[in-house]
């Protein structure tokens, strides 16, 4: 962490919010996270993770305070990164953690921070972006575990503040989702299917695409709803892969089944690489496409776009199969869009083996405040509209 590298990079960090069309960031309670830092409390910020560029909002909307984040970082972002962008990341703040394994490194750093820096320290509890605004993938308890661990060993209060970052278009964006969902219909060598609402545009392709995984797995397109189908395709591809390695069932949670299934792969292609035999080796590479494949899965629920088929969906929904179908790195920025960043009240852990909460209890909370806020944001928005 370099504070004065921080803040030489505002002026990037507001010329990349420009580039992303997001032209205005309205802050609500943020004296929650100003009155936690005078009170010199470890601080730890769990803000939903909807879309690319949601921590530069986050780091923005606290720009009145001048402070600094830590932001526990994917190791994924920094090898996608160049030399000077990976110098400048860390110098303001981030640091990587490989969530395939046990990174005690990063675990460290994180408690270290919590127990002793007075810069906040944010995770993204959903772990990857997952492109819904409005409805939370379930919230894994590392960053909850990080919290409880930091507090027993402290010597101050750790103060946990839920956060809820939301994106709305200001600007109809309208004529440039017509041209992203032309493109992914041509991929399916269709005609563009103009005489169809956008949405129902979007869903058939959707559909479409899913049948082609379906045809590649099952050698034969499912009935049912895309929910099911979604479903009946990912639990069959985890089933097979942890049947394979013999792993038990420990979590209900799709990324955390992907991960021990990653894990084990790692594990046993590093241990026997020189051993495995070809057919081995492509048995391991094919498991983990298809670990990847179950991961694209779960960002797609199915009833997302359907139960609401506001603008804001449809567009988040052509933007995961833009990037999924049309291997596009970020997304189309199809129209201008403001940003809403609010600052809950601070769940505080006091210091020693308070055994009052559980990380598990602590995720449920922080779970349960994000999306309370992200529904209130979303109904006060609707009756300013009317």
């Amino acid at each position: 962490m370099t504070p004065w590298w921080f803040r030489w990079t505002q002026g990037l960090r507001r010329k990349a919010l420009r580039k992303q069309k997001i032209d205005k960031i309205d802050v609500v309670g943020l004296e929650h996270l100003r009155s936690s830092l005078a009170a010199q409390h470890g601080v730890l910020l769990t803000p939903n993770h909807s879309f690319h560029w949601d921590s530069y909002c986050l780091i923005a909307a606290s720009e009145p305070l001048q402070t600094p984040f830590y932001i526990m970082t994917a190791w994924q972002v920094f090898a996608m990164s160049k030399r000077f962008e990976c110098e400048s990341m860390q110098r303001c703040g981030c640091f990587s953690v490989d969530r395939e394994g046990t990174d005690v490194q990063a675990l460290k750093t994180a408690v270290d921070v919590l127990q002793n820096r007075k810069h906040p320290l944010v995770i993204f509890p959903e772990g990857d972006v997952y492109h819904m605004n409005d409805r939370l993938t379930p919230f894994r308890d590392g960053a909850a575990s990080i919290a409880v661990l930091a507090a027993r060993k402290s010597t101050r209060p750790v103060a946990v503040l839920p956060v809820a970052i939301k994106r709305w278009y200001s600007q109809d964006p309208t004529p440039s989702l017509l041209k992203v969902i032309e493109k992914l219909e041509r991929r399916l060598y269709w005609r563009p299917q103009v005489d169809l609402p956008l949405k129902d545009r979007v869903l058939h392709v959707a559909s479409g695409l899913l049948a082609l995984k379906e045809l590649e797995h099952f050698r034969e397109n499912q009935s049912g709803t895309l929910s099911e189908r979604v479903n009946r395709l990912s639990s069959s591809l985890l089933s097979q892969s942890e049947a394979r390695y013999g792993l038990a069932v420990r979590s209900d949670l799709v990324p955390e089944r992907v991960k021990e299934v990653r894990r084990k792969i790692i594990e046993l292609r590093d241990g026997d690489q020189g051993a495995a035999t070809a057919e081995v080796q492509r048995q391991w590479a094919s498991d983990m496409e298809n670990m990847f494949l179950v991961t694209q899965l779960y960002s797609y629920p199915g009833n997302y776009l359907i139960e609401n088929p506001s603008i804001e969906r449809v567009a988040e929904t052509l933007d995961k199969l833009e990037e999924d179908a049309l291997d596009a790195p970020y997304p189309t920025v199809h129209a201008e869009r403001e940003v809403l960043v609010r600052f809950d009240e601070p769940i505080t852990l006091m210091p020693g083996k308070d055994k009052r909460v559980s990380p598990a209890e602590l995720t449920d909370q922080i779970e349960s405040r994000v999306q309370s806020m992200l529904h209130e944001m979303n109904s006060q928005r609707k009756s300013l509209s009317r």
